[in-house]
């Protein structure tokens, strides 16, 4: 399935509406000590961009799911946001419109 950050294609299409994914995840008390003891040496904090990796992919195969179950072959003016849920606990959603290409 096609995704894409522009609102225009060179193509015909048919608007299917907005789909969205939506993840909430919390980190793990071993992956803060050990992202604790990164923040004092320096460097990339592995654990916490893994965690963020993860959770991202699972929300765009959610919204991608949904966007399939309307009978869509693209998604365009695909965005992503990350919102603080609670200390240590955060959401990631992606979001964008479901088109049907034609031709």
């Amino acid at each position: 399935m096609l995704l894409t950050t522009t609102d225009d294609l060179r193509a015909e299409y048919e608007v299917l509406g907005l789909v969205k994914g939506s993840r909430v995840r919390s980190r793990h008390v071993g992956q803060d000590l050990v992202a604790g003891l990164r923040k004092i040496v320096g460097g990339e904090i592995t654990e916490y961009a893994r965690l963020l990796e993860e959770t991202r992919e699972e929300a765009i195969q959610e919204m991608k799911a949904e966007a399939r179950r309307l009978g869509a072959n693209a998604i365009i003016g695909v965005r992503m946001a990350t919102n603080s849920i609670t200390t240590g606990a955060a959401e990631i959603v992606v979001y964008g419109t479901a088109i049907r290409i034609k031709g």
